[in-house]
C-alpha cells in the first residue's frame, strides 16, 4: 500500500484526504497515517494539513522497492522486484534466484556493488547512491546461440530511456557499452544457462554511472556520469523504470522476429562506431577497417582491404583507432 499511495501523492501534485485513502484501498485512517509515517521515515517530505490531508513536497533520491513500483509502467520486466542494499554482484544475486526458479523479468537492484564483473573479467565497483547496478533474469523460448543478441537489446533500450528522459544524445559503442560525447556511461554483462538446445535462462546486468563526480585516475579520460552531463543529481529510480519500459517494448519486437531485423534501423541510429575506422582486437590477429553497422544477428560488420567481416560480440573487442570509440 505504501507503494500505491506514494504514487498517488505524485499524481496528484496537490492535498489527498486520509479518508480518500481510506476508502481507495479499504484501510483504517490510521493504516493510512502509518504508511506515510513509513514514507516520511524513508525521507520522503510529506505535509499534513488538518481537514486537507497529505501532498508530497520532495522526493529523496532512493533506490527502494517503493520508489520503483511506484513508477514502473511495465507488463512483466521488473514486476518480481529484489531490492538490496548491498551485494557483490546483481547478476550473482539474479543467478542465485534464477536457481531456485524465479519469474521470467525478475529484476536485482543494488544501491552497492563491490565485486560486479565487467567484459573480459573486469571488477565494477560502485559506493552507495552514485549509480545504477541491475540484473535482470529473463527465460526466453530462443535457440541459445541467439541470447548475446539480448546485450544490443539492452544497449538499444537504455539509450531509448536516456533519450526519453533527458535528451542525452547516448550512443552504444558496439556491442555492450554507452558513451556520451566519446565517455563510457553504462556496461552490460549478459550471461546464460543452457543445454546444446534449451536456454534455461539469461542474465542482464547492466552498470550505470548516474550521479558520479570523480573517477579514479585511470578511468578520468574514458568515462562520465549522467550527473556531470546534465549538470545535476538525478533519479536513479526513474532511469531504472525507463530501462525496463524500453527493455519490454525492444524484446517484444526481438522475440517477434528472433534476431534484430526489426531493430537493426534503430540500432544503427544509435551506434557511435558506424562508419568510422575501428581496430578489431581480435585473438587471431588485430584488423582495421571501417565500421558499417550490424546484421540482423548483431555482429559488426567491418569493411576492410580484403573485403566485409562480421565480427562476433563474444570473441573480440572494438576500439577506435584513435581512442576508445
Amino acid at each position: 500500500m505504501k507503494s500505491e499511495i506514494l504514487q498517488i501523492l505524485r499524481e496528484r501534485k496537490n492535498f489527498v484526504s486520509g479518508q480518500e485513502l481510506c476508502g481507495l484501498f479499504g484501510v483504517s485512517r490510521t493504516a493510512v497515517w502509518k504508511a506515510i509515517s513509513q514514507l516520511k521515515e524513508d525521507g520522503y517530505v510529506v505535509e499534513s494539513v488538518t481537514n486537507k490531508g497529505y501532498r508530497l513536497l520532495e522526493e529523496p533520491e532512493l533506490v527502494t522497492r517503493e520508489a520503483i513500483e511506484s513508477k514502473l509502467a511495465t507488463k512483466w520486466a521488473g514486476r518480481t522486484l529484489y531490492c538490496l542494499e548491498e551485494v557483490d554482484s546483481t547478476n550473482r544475486a539474479a543467478r542465485e534466484l534464477a536457481e531456485k526458479g524465479a519469474p521470467h523479468g525478475t529484476l536485482v537492484v543494488a544501491n552497492r556493488q563491490n565485486a560486479g564483473r565487467g567484459r573480459r573479467g573486469r571488477i565494477w565497483q560502485m559506493e552507495p547512491g552514485t549509480g545504477i547496478a541491475m540484473s535482470l533474469l529473463l527465460r526466453p523460448s530462443l535457440e541459445p546461440q541467439k541470447a548475446s543478441m539480448l546485450t544490443l537489446v539492452m544497449g538499444l533500450a537504455q539509450a531509448k530511456a536516456l533519450d526519453r528522459l533527458f535528451g542525452l544524445s547516448a550512443k552504444i559503442k558496439w556491442p555492450n557499452d554507452l558513451v556520451i560525447r566519446g565517455r563510457k556511461v553504462s556496461g552490460t554483462l549478459t550471461e546464460m544457462s543452457a543445454e546444446m538446445e534449451e536456454i534455461h535462462y539469461v542474465i542482464i546486468g547492466t552498470g550505470i554511472n548516474v550521479n558520479m563526480t570523480c573517477f579514479p585516475e585511470e578511468l578520468k579520460e574514458t568515462a562520465t556520469s549522467l550527473c556531470e552531463e546534465r549538470g545535476r543529481r538525478l533519479s536513479r529510480a526513474e532511469i531504472i523504470c525507463a530501462c525496463m519500459e524500453e527493455f519490454e517494448t525492444c524484446y517484444q519486437a526481438f522475440m517477434e522476429a528472433r534476431d534484430l531485423r526489426l531493430l537493426r534501423q534503430d540500432y544503427e541510429t544509435y551506434l557511435v562506431n558506424k562508419d568510422r575506422q575501428v581496430c578489431v582486437l581480435d585473438p587471431a590477429g588485430e584488423y582495421t577497417g571501417t565500421a558499417l553497422g550490424i546484421n540482423d544477428q548483431g555482429e559488426l560488420l567491418v569493411e576492410t582491404g580484403n573485403g566485409i567481416r562480421t565480427v562476433f560480440a563474444g570473441e573480440v573487442s572494438v576500439r577506435g583507432v584513435y581512442g576508445y570509440v
